[in-house]
């Protein structure tokens, strides 16, 4: 991390709306300057740069598609042209698009694994070269945006499954391959808002299944990003912030239980 009077740069994909700008918030209240990185809503995108001009700092958007790796990486140059650094990437952004064994295609494959892993790859190999580079005696961080369903997996959701289980490996190989400079963990998130398959009220229904009564809220996985961003010790784990959920084994995910 950089010198305590330099106030750290962290890139956030996805960060226009839900998750990615809940983080974007708790990060720019607690010093932080915040690249907010959108594809195509760049209305939601503006609202997040206003909040986050509320608690002072310099803070940028930075667009791309996640689905191109030379955008990608353009991606990562624009955040240190308009912010001078990077000190830190978490990667929120991702496809969650329904398919199962029966309607498994390579083009789903592919339409998942993209923006989910290999972008999120890129960005972990433009920072470490980056901080490498230019400032070999410290830290940065990756942090990827997982899931708790990992840990007890159904049948449903299959390609997008398939690249968080990808990506959940790369945690591990990239936190060896890119030590000491860059370190990397994961945050697996539970059923934490509601999504484009489910109704308010399946969703609250679904919420308190977890064995706490509450499963993960953006505040929650907030936190864990935050405590993880200043953890210099800590490498190579997959922090598990749902309520309890991945103790309890479910036939369905989550957003298909009232279909």
């Amino acid at each position: 991390m950089p010198d305590p009077g330099l106030r750290p740069v962290v890139l956030i994909t996805g960060a226009a709306h839900r998750i990615g700008r809940q983080i974007a918030c708790a990060l720019a209240e607690a010093g932080w300057n915040i690249a907010v990185h959108y594809r195509s809503s760049a209305s939601d995108a503006q609202h997040t740069l206003r909040l986050l001009e509320t608690f002072g700092g310099r803070h940028c958007l930075v667009q791309a598609d996640l689905n191109d790796e030379s955008d990608t990486r353009r991606l990562f140059t624009d955040t240190l042209d308009a912010l001078g650094r990077v000190d830190a990437v978490i990667n929120n952004a991702a496809v969650f698009e329904y398919d199962e064994a029966t309607s498994f295609s390579t083009a789903s494959l592919q339409q998942h694994m993209l923006p989910n892993l290999v972008a999120p790859l890129v960005l972990a190999q433009e920072l470490h070269r980056h901080v490498s580079t230019t400032r070999p005696k410290e830290q940065a961080v990756v942090v990827n945006l997982l899931d708790q369903k990992l840990s007890n997996p159904n049948p449903d959701f299959l390609s997008y499954t398939l690249s968080k289980a990808a990506l959940k490996t790369a945690t591990t190989m990239l936190a060896k391959a890119l030590a000491p400079h860059v370190r990397v963990v994961g945050v697996s998130p539970g059923l934490t808002l509601p999504s484009h398959l489910q109704t308010d009220e399946a969703f609250q229904k679904t919420h308190r299944m977890a064995p706490l009564g509450q499963a993960s809220t953006p505040t929650d996985i907030a936190r864990a990003v935050h405590f993880l961003l200043h953890s210099p010790s800590i490498t190579g784990i997959d922090l598990v912030v749902d309520g309890g959920q991945h103790l309890v084994g479910m036939d369905r995910d989550f957003s298909m239980m009232d279909t």
